[in-house]
């Protein structure tokens, strides 16, 4: 297949939206943004071997890239809209790009996302996607308003997207393929197929002080939010959610030492006024998001994880990091 007949082959998969004036087969799209709205940007890229294992189904893989995108756009409470793709493949091999559509459109097609334009190119296995969504003027959800008082948060059970790598990396998990292990089958799915929090964003505004998605480690993702609002935090590690899955796969403390530290989880943390508890917990039971209050803002900077003892287990510093020595 040459490179216009791989273009095509996606070109059929995208879906419409009526603010997509002029979409896939021009130099560039045309979009109408709605009135009162601004527009939200975001980009990722995705490396084999780097951001998943080189084996994972294609289908896995065009599931993720787009979901680490809409994981940003949630984290801004911003409503998704459109998309572009960029693929660098070793060769344009049909069934590769068809099961690889089937994965990033069954996201795209669940969120009403329109895959508006992009690029193919020959090379290592890469994908990069620029996601755009919107949202009302003044509302998005930023790094920069975390107050001392506010509550801290998070969504779901950050850690088990970090079990499911190191069951992996023992060869205890094959990501190739779905387990016929339900167990095993969810915590494949935590790493190969993330759950962006859209919902959870949406419901955010206007409660949430700050927010961001948490893809490098509750910690350091929290210490973003610390250090672009000037204020420190406390997590507290009684108040950690804790996981099922991986206690019956026999993971109890592997998954006690990943939960604050392990990426790929894509969760949302966010901060609110401790005054809006209720508002929260029945904004997130309304979306069905699982949330956990988990630690509190304070006046100073950096980030602790505390025991009950008030002794620091673990900081900001830890996460992932590629650029540093071991990813540490």
């Amino acid at each position: 297949m040459d490179e216009f007949g791989l273009i095509e082959r996606i070109r059929r998969r995208a879906g419409a939206r009526d603010d997509v004036a002029l979409g896939i087969g021009d130099d560039a799209a045309l979009l109408q943004m709605p009135a009162g709205q601004q527009l939200v940007v975001t980009a990722d890229t995705l490396n084999s071997g780097v951001h998943f294992p080189p084996e994972t189904p294609p289908a896995d893989i065009g599931w993720k890239a787009l979901a680490v995108n809409l994981s940003d756009l949630a984290a801004m409470g911003a409503a998704p809209a459109w998309c572009t793709l960029s693929l660098s493949l070793p060769e344009a091999s049909p069934d590769w790009v068809d099961a690889f559509a089937d994965g990033f459109f069954q996201l795209a097609d669940q969120h009403g996302i329109a895959l508006i334009g992009g690029d193919t190119t020959r090379g290592p296995l890469s994908i990069s996607i620029t996601a755009m969504g919107h949202v009302p003027a003044g509302e998005a959800l930023r790094r920069d308003g975390a107050q001392a008082g506010d509550d801290v948060w998070v969504t779901g059970v950050p850690g088990e997207a970090g079990v499911a790598l190191a069951l992996w990396q023992q060869q205890r998990l094959d990501v190739s393929v779905a387990s016929a292990d339900t167990v095993l089958e969810y915590l494949r799915c935590r790493l190969a197929r993330p759950t962006p929090r859209l919902a959870a964003g949406l419901a955010l505004r206007g409660l949430a002080t700050a927010a961001i998605d948490v893809s490098d480690g509750l910690l350091a993702d929290l210490g973003h939010i610390c250090e672009r609002s000037q204020v420190a935090a406390e997590v507290l590690e009684s108040a950690l959610p804790t996981s099922s899955m991986a206690d019956q796969v026999g993971e109890t403390e592997l998954f006690r030492a990943l939960r604050a530290t392990a990426g790929d989880d894509y969760e949302v943390c966010f901060t609110a006024p401790a005054a809006l508890r209720a508002q929260v917990s029945e904004s997130m039971a309304c979306v069905a998001v699982p949330v956990s209050r988990i630690g509190y803002i304070r006046a100073g900077s950096g980030v602790q994880l505390v025991n009950g003892e008030g002794t620091v287990l673990a900081t900001s510093r830890l996460g992932f990091d590629h650029f540093s020595v071991a990813g540490q």
